[in-house]
């Protein structure tokens, strides 16, 4: 398998790209619109061809670029039922998507937003917002749900083997990668707490909204796509 992890400073976003090594089909996790000519340049000097994008959720802190990726590769665009109209492609819990010989497991982990999905593959395990490295996502917009989030970390995520390693979507402390083992023991956000106490302590964090929340929501609603939006 041949995987990249890609970073936006801007929005502190990691985008994923991951492929098949024998057909060279390749799939991009959570594009970001300003990061468009370095991904479409990585997979060109990979020898590449972009089959798919797979949408964790519909972001609220930056835009994406699964639409102009689409225009430029022809790709299909993948999300969960509750996802973005846009997507190609709606999946629900337990199936698969096929990038060539590689076969990503869609894992339903809604409560940051009611239409999160995370991917299985193999060893490790694409989250999205629902679990970060030591944090998870908020849940106080787009019809998050505290509980929800954590009954999908812990009858979900947490049953997957303690060496799965965890790529979120995110990460603000420079931090690249951990694993189900590590979270279960250490996310001060879990490790300890029952169902009410992550509840509560969700319900206390009074966080700022997103920068780009009135922007990016619309926007990821059309793939990135629209007239306020550049195009590259």
């Amino acid at each position: 398998m041949l995987f990249r992890q890609l970073f936006d400073p801007e929005s502190s976003t990691y985008t994923y790209l991951v492929a098949d090594p024998t057909t060279r089909q390749a799939a991009l996790i959570d594009p970001v619109l300003e990061q468009l000519e370095r991904d479409l340049t990585l997979v060109k000097e990979l020898g590449l061809t972009l089959t798919h994008v797979l949408e964790t959720h519909v972001h609220a802190d930056h835009v994406t670029a699964s639409g102009q990726l689409r225009e430029h590769t022809g790709c299909q665009v993948v999300a969960s039922q509750g996802g973005a109209s846009c997507a190609d492609r709606h999946v629900r819990h337990g199936e698969r998507v096929k990038v060539g010989e590689l076969s990503f497991q869609v894992l339903s982990t809604p409560g940051h937003t009611d239409d999160s999905v995370s991917y299985l593959l193999g060893d490790r395990v694409f989250t999205g917002d629902a679990l970060m490295v030591r944090g998870t996502g908020r849940t106080d917009f787009q019809n998050g749900d505290a509980g929800q989030l954590y009954d999908s970390i812990t009858r979900t995520l947490f049953t997957l083997a303690d060496e799965t390693l965890v790529y979120p979507a995110h990460d603000y402390k420079g931090r690249t990668v951990t694993t189900i083992g590590e979270e279960k023991r250490f996310n001060p956000r879990l490790a300890g707490k029952d169902r009410a106490a992550f509840i509560q302590l969700m319900d206390e964090l009074h966080l700022p909204p997103p920068k780009k929340l009135d922007i990016a929501v619309p926007a990821n609603r059309s793939c990135g796509l629209g007239p306020a939006l550049p195009q590259v």
